[in-house]
């Protein structure tokens, strides 16, 4: 049986750290790449995408708007734009909540009925702060259940280009109303209360659309997009994961290379720092080196949150190791992720022997407890998975049991033949 479909995977440590790397294709960048290469006239090439499955959905959802798609070999995939109707059917992001919001957007701005649904665990996810603003440009965005998936009817077209200040600091909304608006009359902008990470805007203008940055504010002028061939860099937030392998391993000596080096994704770099680790990111070449060192408990705050949403399970488990006690607040976000991050979290912690209390929007942890064997639920959310693979194959002595790890296939193919390959962790898919 393949690791990637194991309803469970048992994993048997505590060994080392070590070794070069490299992640899949950065997730966001991937997304990205594909939606504007499908609404942009032309043929583009995309290199190194994310072949996780959150991201072939966006290709399949991408498709039915007419746009084809031809895998040439070597990680490369050459998309022929521009969107040329309505989808000729419903548009599937299984657990993909970045694809379904960043998608919507595009969808406002076509002309016809499209409709977006998702997995069990997606259909939970509220869509209304996507939703709210797409009305407000002139699309017509329905569900039936106030606020949440359950499944989105998008009828789309003759946008007005709109000034939209949204309550949450969130990449995924700002992006959608972005990607509405090359399709509005007059120009768009999004004024943040926190900066988010950038990738649409620095996408955006690789594809030929005039944007404006300025601060915390964001405005994109409506204009047909040109192709363009993107190379997809690594993934810092799974970097994430092998960087706190090598920090709570006796021993651990792990670099990850090629990874993506822009604006507000390399953040959990900072907040290992601040906890002690002997960790080093050059934002030149992109590689990543991190090494085993003792840790001390920091606090983590609202600000911090944007830039390691992605990332706070895994935090979360190093503060569980480190020295005194580490405060995480401000991440009420965490709560409509693909699990209410917050809980799950919380409860992953607790089964490995760790001491944690729960906060409406965050948790308290207890440093320094000697982790041990337990049996981890990832409730569908493949950040959990594989925080939890990585303390049990190299802080935990004897066997535990991750539940519901074929979740990881939605991001990470092949996570846990590398945690195999680093840590020489006993790895046991169960069916």
């Amino acid at each position: 049986m393949s690791f990637d479909t194991a309803a469970s995977l048992r994993v048997t440590g505590a060994g080392p750290a070590r070794g070069v790397l490299r992640v899949p294709g950065d997730k966001s960048v991937s997304h990205r790449a594909l939606l504007l290469a499908g609404m942009a006239r032309g043929t583009s090439t995309v290199t190194g995408v994310s072949f996780g499955q959150d991201v072939q959905h966006t290709r399949r959802a991408v498709e039915r708007f007419g746009v084809t798609v031809t895998d040439v070999g070597e990680g490369r995939l050459r998309v022929e734009g521009p969107l040329r109707h309505e989808p000729d059917g419903v548009l599937d992001h299984g657990n993909a909540g970045t694809g379904i919001r960043l998608m919507s957007g595009v969808c406002a701005g076509v002309d016809g009925l499209s409709v977006l649904t998702g997995d069990r665990y997606l259909l939970r996810r509220p869509m209304d702060r996507v939703a709210v603003p797409l009305r407000e440009m002139g699309a017509r965005v329905d569900g039936r259940e106030a606020g949440r998936l359950a499944p989105l009817v998008v009828r789309g077209g003759s946008l007005r280009g709109i000034t939209y200040a949204p309550k949450e600091a969130s990449a995924q909304v700002k992006s959608a109303v972005l990607l509405a608006g090359l399709s509005a009359r007059g120009s768009t902008t999004v004024q943040e209360i926190r900066p988010t990470r950038r990738h649409t805007e620095e996408m955006l203008g690789q594809f030929g659309a005039k944007v404006l940055v300025e601060g915390t504010s964001v405005t994109v002028e409506p204009g047909e997009l040109t192709a363009t061939d993107v190379t997809v860099p690594g993934d810092p937030s799974q970097a994430a994961f092998w960087a706190v392998a090598a920090v709570l391993a006796a021993e651990g000596d792990v670099v990850v290379e090629g990874l993506y080096t822009g604006f507000g994704r390399s953040d959990f770099v900072l907040i290992l720092a601040r906890m002690g680790a002997d960790i080093d990111f050059d934002s030149t070449t992109g590689t990543m080196t991190v090494r085993s060192t003792r840790l001390r408990g920091v606090e983590i705050t609202g600000a911090d949150i944007p830039g390691i949403v992605d990332e706070v399970p895994v935090l979360a488990m190093a503060a569980a190791v480190a020295e005194g006690t580490t405060v995480i607040s401000g991440a009420g976000e965490l709560r409509a992720k693909e699990s209410d991050r917050i809980a799950s979290t919380a409860a992953m912690l607790r089964a490995l022997g760790a001491k944690v209390t729960e906060t409406e929007d965050g948790m308290v942890i207890e440093g320094g407890t000697r982790l041990r064997p337990g049996s981890v639920d990832s409730h569908g959310d493949h950040r959990i998975a594989m925080t939890a693979a990585v303390a049990a194959a190299c802080a935990v002595e004897g066997t535990s049991e991750i539940k519901g790890w074929d979740a990881v296939a939605t991001s990470y193919p092949g996570f846990a033949d590398q945690l195999v390959a680093l840590t020489g962790a006993g790895c046991e898919p169960v069916a």
